[in-house]
C-alpha cells in the first residue's frame, strides 16, 4: 500500500474544525429546569452532522486522489475560507445565520465535488470510474441543499437536509465503483485519529475549567483529576486500538471508520458536556444519568463498531468482554430508578471513570 503523507494544511483544517465541534458543543450548555431542553439536542445534532461531513469529504478526496501540489493546495485553501465562513456562522439562532452557513457549507461541499471532476480527467480504470462517480452524484444533494434558498420555515430546513442526507449516502450506493478503488487504510486511520486527538484535547482544555480551586476548594482538583483519568482512559481504549490491533493494510471502501466515527466524535463530545454539567450541579439526575447512558454507549457500539472487524484475528474480544461492558453500562439505568438523593454527582462521575478504565483494560486483552 502507497504510504501517504499528511501535509500541514490538512492539520491546518483539522484545527478549524475541531474548533467549529467546540462551538457546537456548546449548543448543549442550555439548561432549563435542570435539563437540556430537546430543541437544543436536536440542534447540537443537525449542526455536528454538516460540520462532520464537510471535514469527511475532503479528506475522502485527499486520502484517494489527493497530492501535495499547487492547484490541490489552492482547492484546500479556498475550502477552508468557506468553513471560516460556515463556523462563523455557528449559532443557536440559527435562522438569522441561515445564509451564510448555507454559502459556507455549500462552498465546501461543492468545491469537493469540483475536484473529484478535475481528476477523473486524468485518472484511468477504477480510480476515473470512482471520482467520476462521486464527482457527479454529489452534485444531487449540493442541488438540493441550494433549494432551501427558495424557502422559508420548515421547509428550508427540509431541502437542506434532505440534501445533506443525500450528500451523505451517496458513496454506499457507489460501492462497487469504490470497492475498486479502495481507500488507503493506513492514511484514512492516521487522519480520524489525529482529528480525534484534538478533540480529546478539547476534553483536557475543560479539565482546566475545573480544576480552578478557590481557597479550600480541593473539591475541584479531584474532580479535574477523575475526569483527566476519564480522558487517558478513553484515549488509551481508543489509541491502542489503532496502534496495536488494528489491521492498517485492509482495502476497502473505509465506510465503516468514516460513519462510525461521526458517533464515536458527538459521544465525546456528549461525554464532556456530561462532566462539565455533573461539576456544576444544575442537572436533574434521572436527565444526566439519561444522557450520559446514552453518551456511553453511544461511544462503545460507534468504536467496537468501527475497530473490531478489523483487530486481528488472535486478539478480537470474546463475547463475555461485551457482556461485561454491558453489565456495567446497565448500572446507569439501575440508578435511575434509585432514589436521587442518595447518588452524588461525584458518585456518577467515579462510576464513569471506573467504566472507561473496564474499558481500557478489555482493549488491551
Amino acid at each position: 500500500m502507497e504510504i501517504k503523507k499528511v501535509t500541514w494544511l490538512e492539520l491546518f483544517s483539522d484545527l478549524l474544525f475541531v474548533g467549529a465541534i467546540s462551538v457546537v458543543t456548546g449548543v448543549l450548555f442550555h439548561v432549563e429546569d435542570g435539563e437540556i431542553p430537546t430543541e437544543f439536542i436536536f440542534k447540537f445534532i443537525l449542526i455536528f452532522i454538516p460540520i462532520w461531513w464537510s471535514w469527511v469529504g475532503q479528506t475522502l478526496f485527499t486520502n484517494r486522489f489527493g497530492k501535495d501540489l499547487i492547484h490541490h493546495r489552492i482547492f484546500l485553501i479556498t475550502q477552508m475560507i468557506f468553513s471560516l465562513i460556515m463556523i462563523a456562522s455557528l449559532n443557536t439562532d440559527f435562522d438569522s445565520y441561515f445564509i451564510p452557513f448555507l454559502v459556507g457549507y455549500l462552498g465546501v461541499r461543492a468545491l469537493t465535488a469540483i475536484q473529484y471532476s478535475v481528476v477523473a480527467r486524468v485518472e484511468t480504470e477504477a480510480q476515473k470510474q470512482a471520482a467520476q462517480f462521486l464527482g457527479r452524484y454529489f452534485w444531487v444533494g449540493i442541488v438540493i441543499s441550494l433549494c432551501s434558498v427558495f424557502f422559508d420555515s420548515w421547509w428550508r430546513y427540509g431541502f437542506l437536509y434532505a440534501g445533506i442526507l443525500i450528500d451523505i449516502i451517496v458513496p454506499l450506493f457507489g460501492r462497487k465503483y469504490l470497492i475498486k478503488s479502495p481507500v488507503n487504510s493506513e492514511h484514512l486511520i492516521e487522519r480520524f485519529s489525529q482529528f480525534t486527538t484534538i478533540l480529546f484535547g478539547e476534553m483536557l482544555v475543560s479539565t482546566i475549567v475545573i480544576i480552578q480551586p478557590h481557597p479550600g476548594e480541593w473539591e475541584n482538583i479531584l474532580y479535574g483529576a477523575l475526569f483527566f483519568i476519564l480522558i487517558i482512559s478513553m484515549g488509551w481504549q481508543y489509541f491502542d486500538n489503532l496502534d496495536f490491533k488494528v489491521n492498517k493494510t485492509t482495502q476497502a471502501t473505509g465506510h465503516r471508520i468514516i460513519y462510525g466515527h461521526l458517533f464515536i466524535l458527538m459521544a465525546i463530545s456528549m461525554i464532556t458536556i456530561s462532566v462539565r454539567l455533573l461539576f456544576e450541579a444544575k442537572m436533574n439526575t434521572v436527565f444526566i444519568l439519561e444522557f450520559i447512558f446514552f453518551a456511553m454507549l453511544m461511544y462503545v457500539v460507534a468504536t467496537l463498531f468501527v475497530f473490531h472487524p478489523f483487530r486481528e484475528a488472535n486478539v478480537k474480544l470474546k463475547k463475555h468482554y461485551f457482556l461485561i461492558l454491558l453489565i456495567f453500562l446497565l448500572c446507569f439505568i439501575v440508578m435511575i430508578f434509585i432514589n436521587s438523593i442518595a447518588i452524588s454527582n461525584f458518585f456518577i462521575l467515579m462510576m464513569m471513570v471506573l467504566f472507561f478504565v473496564l474499558y481500557a483494560v478489555i482493549s488491551l486483552k
